[in-house]
Parts: structure tokens; sequence; C-alpha cells
């Protein structure tokens, strides 16, 4: 892959009726403090990161990563990764965290972490951000950009979670008029909720790319992409490909290589469309008056990338033929892809289910399996009891490794930051501690502004 790339997640919460609702904010606290108190996880937070984080909210972790609290919910992001299968498997090591910590406070059968991003009863949204160091000098046009998102907007076909029934997000409602009733189930959880293609501010008004500029690195040399629209994955394989395909395209625009003919008329609207339409026709309108098939975009962006990067190094040659292999499947056989994409796997499941109980659509049994398929404990997960093709299976297991959760990669900063974690743990010592930094209060500091630093040595000194 050789970029660094992390993910951040969002967890939703679950409980089981026999617990009081008022608990409900509760457990996400108590989560957290059982894993940097008890299981010692990481280094707390000492001060305030900003009004929002006071101390104690969060911290960072033994594998480089981070764990807190954002508006209630259950965050983890990922140490920073160069290789693709090193960053799926620090994405499932928050997994791998959440369900320790509830097994070991006893209450596996009462409260659930679920990696996915909609909530069936209040219709809100929690997400799963993508982030992409770039090169500074990278250039994005007016044509640059309405490519990279025609490639977003499309990119769902494979890297969707699927979802039952359908949300409007509050006060940005651009529903057509003449648009159809219900839709019974469709790709994507998010793309009811993205109402914009580039904006800064993403709380309310969510956009596919956010123009928010924080590299946390060297601002001279690099930025940070920062991307809203994807789904948490439970599929590994579709977290790998959601990832490695997007790490192409990039490749594509620092090259000035990317193909700049390919533009939405309305990459928001056609993002809804496509995922409403799980049937696959996926028909959107161009900017040029034309209509194209979403899997035909999504196989232009791939005929560059093969075009280019095909032989450069054997991860890159990976995603291109699992690539290749996912668009074909999806367009003549996509029961080939169960176990590896998500909203296929989803569908399968909730089908099947449906003709053995006799159910409809509208049924709320159908919206508890929906929330069930992202359950990350493995006894209870319906994403577990799939049977993937050999492959794809393969894959999944090799990525799920458990010394992701307390050792961090090798190559990146993210090494740096866990030495310090793993000092800051053992003695009193009033730090701070940054993605691109640690500091002793009042005494010293270490700048850290290149990502693909390890730092040992810097930190070392610096701690001694």
């Amino acid at each position: 892959m050789n970029r660094i790339v992390g993910l951040e997640t969002e967890y939703g919460c679950l409980i089981s009726e026999d617990q009081a609702q008022s608990q409900a904010d509760a457990w996400p606290v108590k989560v957290k403090n059982h894993l940097f108190r008890k299981c010692k996880v990481g280094a707390i937070d000492l001060h305030y990161r900003d009004y929002e984080e006071p101390p104690g909210n969060g911290g960072f972790l033994s594998n480089g990563g981070r764990l807190y609290l954002d508006m209630g919910h259950l965050e983890y992001s990922s140490p920073e990764c160069l290789a693709l299968r090193d960053l799926v498997s620090y994405d499932l090591a928050g997994d791998l965290l959440l369900n320790q910590a509830v097994h070991e406070l006893g209450v596996h059968e009462q409260v659930s972490f679920l990696k996915n991003n909609i909530d069936h009863h209040t219709g809100a949204t929690f997400g799963c951000h993508e982030n992409y160091l770039m090169r500074r000098d990278a250039q994005f046009t007016p044509d640059v950009l309405a490519s990279l998102l025609a490639f977003l907007a499309t990119r769902q076909i494979f890297s969707g979670a699927g979802r039952v029934g359908q949300a409007n997000p509050l006060a940005f409602d651009f529903e057509l008029p003449d648009r159809p009733g219900q839709v019974n189930f469709q790709i994507s959880q998010r793309a009811d909720h993205i109402v914009n293609d580039i904006y800064q501010w993403v709380q309310f008004n969510r956009a596919i790319i956010n123009a928010r500029d924080e590299p946390l690195a060297d601002y001279r040399k690099y930025r940070r992409l920062h991307l809203l629209i994807g789904d948490s994955n439970m599929s590994p394989f579709a977290t790998a490909l959601k990832v490695g395909s997007t790490v192409c395209v990039l490749t594509l625009l620092e090259e000035d290589l990317l193909p700049t003919h390919i533009a939405l008329r309305d990459a928001v609207l056609a993002t809804r469309e496509i995922s409403r339409d799980p049937d696959g026709k996926w028909l959107v309108e161009m900017d040029d008056g034309s209509r194209q098939d979403a899997l035909d975009i999504q196989l232009q962006f791939l005929e560059y990338a093969h075009r280019y990067l095909a032989g450069q190094d054997e991860e890159t040659d990976w995603i291109l033929e699992s690539w290749s292999f996912t668009l074909d499947a999806i367009r003549n056989k996509p029961e080939l892809l169960i176990g590896g994409v998500d909203w296929i796997s989803k569908r399968w499941l909730l089908t099947s289910f449906m003709e053995e109980e006799g159910l409809e659509w509208q049924d709320p049994w159908l919206q508890s399996l929906d929330l069930e398929y992202h359950n990350v404990n493995p006894e209870k997960g319906l994403f577990y009891a799939l049977s993937p093709a050999k492959a794809i299976g393969e894959f999944n297991a090799s990525v799920r490794n458990l010394e992701a959760m307390r050792l961090a990669p090798a190559n990146t900063r993210a090494r740096g930051r866990s030495l310090a974690v793993s000092q800051f743990q053992k003695r009193n010592l009033p730090y701070i501690i940054n993605w691109d930094s640690i500091a002793l209060e009042s005494q010293d500091y270490l700048p850290m502004p290149d990502p693909f630093q390890t730092y040992e040595e810097e930190v070392d000194f610096f701690l001694r």
C-alpha cells in the first residue's frame, strides 16, 4: 500500500430488555474505564484535548491507536498503518478490545457493541471515517474532485454494509416529491445521511469528503484526506477492498493519472440512488447528461489502476485482483461474495429468514436481525455464522490478530507513540500525548511530524 492510512470507528451499544434503559449511556463509560483502569490497555488523557474531551474521556493505546468517548459513542481510532493487512488487523483490534471488556465484566449476555452506522430507533447515524495521508502538492482541481467523488459514490456497491429501511437526514431532506415510497433494503447505511459533497463541519452537515485541513503531520509536505461516506464493515475482506481500491485511486490522483472524464451530475443524489437500488440497476446521471451503470464506472477506475499500478508490489496486485473478482461476481454470481461483501451477505441472511418465517420487510424482527449482523461478539453476531468462499474466508481469518490489541505497527510513527504510552503507564509523569507529538507538562516537547518514521530512538532519548 505504501501510504499511511487509519480508520475511526464509532460503535453502537445495545442492551438487553432486562437492563434499565437509563443505563444505556453508562455502559460505554464503564467499558472505557475497565479497559484503561483494569486491563491497562493504554494511557488515559490527563488534560483536556478540547472542550468536548475532558481529562479521563479516553486515551492512547499500547497499539498506538486511540479509544475515547465521542458524544456517547465509544470511538476507536486505529494506529497509522502502511500495509493493508495491518490496517485491517488494527481495525479489528477495536472489536476485540470491546468484546474482551464485556466478557471480563460478565455482561456479554446483556450488553453488546455493534460495528454499524445507524440507530433504527432514533434515526441517528454514527460514522466510520477513513484517513489517507497525501502529498501536499496533490492537485485537487475541479475535474479531479469530480472524478474522485464519482469513485466514492459508486464504491458502495462492494463496500456498503446494507440496512433495512431508510432515513431522511434532519433538516436536509431533499427527497424528490415523486419519489416512490418505502425502501425495504438498501446497500449503504451512510448514504441517507450524506447531504453534501465537500464540507468542513461534520456533525450536522455530513459530506462525502470532509474539507478540514488537519494533516496531523508536517503540513508543508502532507495533507490528510478525511472521508465520511464509508460504512463500518464486518467483513475484513470488504474493509480491505474499500481501503485498497481507494488507495489505488489516490495514487492515480497524485501521479496525475486519474481519469477526469468521469463526473456525476450530483454525487450526493447518486450516492442515495445507488444505495436504494439493491437489485443492481444503479443507473446514475453523468455530468454530460448521459446515464451510466455504477458498476461500469467502477470498472473504468479499475482499468486505469490496472494499467498504471499492476506489478508494483504484491499487495497492490492483490487489491487489483480482488477488485476485479468482486465486480465480476457482483454482476454475474453475487453468491460468491457471501462473507465478503456485507450488504450482499446481510440481504441473503434476511431474505432466507423471511422465507422461513413468512415475514415482510416491515416486520420489526428484521431490524433486530439487521443490528445483530453487526454484533462484534462472535458468539452472537450473525456475520460470524456465514461460510464464505475459501479465499475470502482465509483472508478474513488471517487478519484477526490478537497481538494487534497491544503491539503497534513496527514501521510507522505509532511505534514511537506506543513506547511512550508504555513508559507513561509505568511512571508518574505529567504527560500529554497527541498523534504528532508527546510532551511532559512545562518541561519538554517532542514533535513527531513524519508518520513514516518510528521515532523509537527519539522517544527513548526524550524519556531518559
